[in-house]
């Protein structure tokens, strides 16, 4: 399970799929519909918010716009629920760089085109759920720390 610290915008189309449907696994986990990953290290941080089901939601909102944006039609209904009030989510930028990277050399050798349209960019933004404050990797992430691109 991927549930990306990056916005939407720099995933492919495979990515942008796999993020959606990974994304609705979390959320019947968090909604205990389940019982299949209910362990899984990326759900700790939603796990810890007051109301990690409406956070899901929102998440899941933000990658359904990034699809809508495109062309693609995400079906918006799965999200059961979005929260009641706005929900905001730290992000270090260790582990906002940890995924950029990540994310970089899969793009490379999966969607060489979008990987060149990225590689001027060496910071990415976050997904519209999360603000980025400095620290380090998450304890969570489970992905072995990518070499530094030149």
């Amino acid at each position: 399970m991927r549930i990306w610290s990056l916005h939407p915008r720099y995933l492919d189309r495979q990515g942008l799929t796999a993020c959606w449907r990974e994304a609705l696994l979390a959320q019947a986990v968090l909604e205990g519909a389940t019982r299949g990953y209910t362990r899984h290290p990326q759900l700790e941080r939603f796990r810890e918010l007051p109301d990690a089901t409406g956070a899901i939601g929102d998440y899941l909102a933000g990658v359904a716009e990034e699809a809508t944006a495109r062309g693609y039609r995400f079906d918006a209904s799965k999200v059961h629920r979005r929260s009641a009030a706005p929900i905001r989510i730290e992000v270090a930028s260790g582990q906002l760089a940890l995924e950029w990277s990540h994310l970089r050399a899969k793009l490379a050798a999966r969607s060489p085109e979008l990987a060149q349209q990225w590689t001027s960019l060496e910071v990415a933004e976050p997904h519209p759920l999360f603000d980025v404050v400095d620290g380090p990797v998450a304890s969570w992430e489970r992905a072995v720390a990518a070499p530094t691109q030149s």
